[in-house]
């Protein structure tokens, strides 16, 4: 009995680790929003592969911004997240938190795959000393293959994947007796709205910035969430 006892325990101190680093993750995911916000505004991300080599030989920190450096940091919190949400309402709907989970990590997963911020900053380093023309041209194309990757099927497989997790995330809110009915709602548009990748021509850019109002929304939401629950 005392065993048992000690197992429980120890297990509800586990999650509480968990709930408490997720609803941190959250706000951080949240904090690094305005600053992704700023660059993009204040140094657009270049339209041409010489253009992204001069950015990143003139300031590196700003190039890997703009390819996403954050955002890579975002989806290892976006994971812990979802992770503590799975444990948190598996209980109402295992079934359905499971599909979500799956998408989510493979999401994720293609996520990572389409990254190629330090690759681009290694060849603009190449680029920079090159001093012969088929050298340069080399690396241009090397380029062009890398932003192909960046912007192509990974990416956009990954993007909808999680678009689908945070839909089916948002419905099991609404059924669970945990989450309020308007973090629910912020999570199943937030989920819409990420069905539509920034790489689809017009809308796509609309849709990925408009996104931003119910991810900052539902992220603060479910910090909270997490962090009054890790207290317990």
């Amino acid at each position: 009995m005392i065993v048992k006892m000690e197992a429980t325990l120890t297990e509800k101190n586990y999650w509480n680790t968990l709930y408490k680093v997720a609803g941190i993750a959250a706000l951080i995911v949240v904090a690094f929003i305005p600053v992704q916000m700023a660059v993009f505004i204040v140094n657009p991300p270049p339209t041409s592969v010489d253009g992204w080599f001069d950015l990143f030989n003139t300031n590196a920190i700003v190039g890997l911004i703009d390819m996403d450096l954050l955002l890579i940091i975002d989806q290892v919190f976006i994971a812990l997240i979802i992770m503590a949400l799975f444990q948190l309402m598996k209980s109402g709907s295992w079934s359905l938190l499971v599909i979500a989970l799956t998408l989510a990590v493979l999401g994720i997963a293609s996520y990572f795959a389409s990254t190629v911020c330090f690759e681009m900053l290694n060849l603009s380093k190449q680029y920079a000393v090159a001093t012969i023309d088929t050298d340069k041209s080399a690396l241009l194309v090397a380029g062009q293959v890398l932003i192909a990757t960046w912007q192509g099927t990974a990416f956009i497989v990954g993007y909808i994947m999680e678009g689908i997790a945070f839909l089916i995330i948002g419905f099991v809110m609404l059924q669970s007796n945990i989450f309020n009915k308007i973090t629910a709602w912020f999570g199943i548009i937030l989920g819409i709205m990420s069905l539509v990748p920034p790489t689809v021509p017009v809308i796509g850019m609309f849709f990925a910035i408009g996104s931003l109002i119910p991810l900052i929304v539902w992220l603060i939401l479910v910090s909270l969430k997490l962090l009054r629950f890790s207290g317990r």
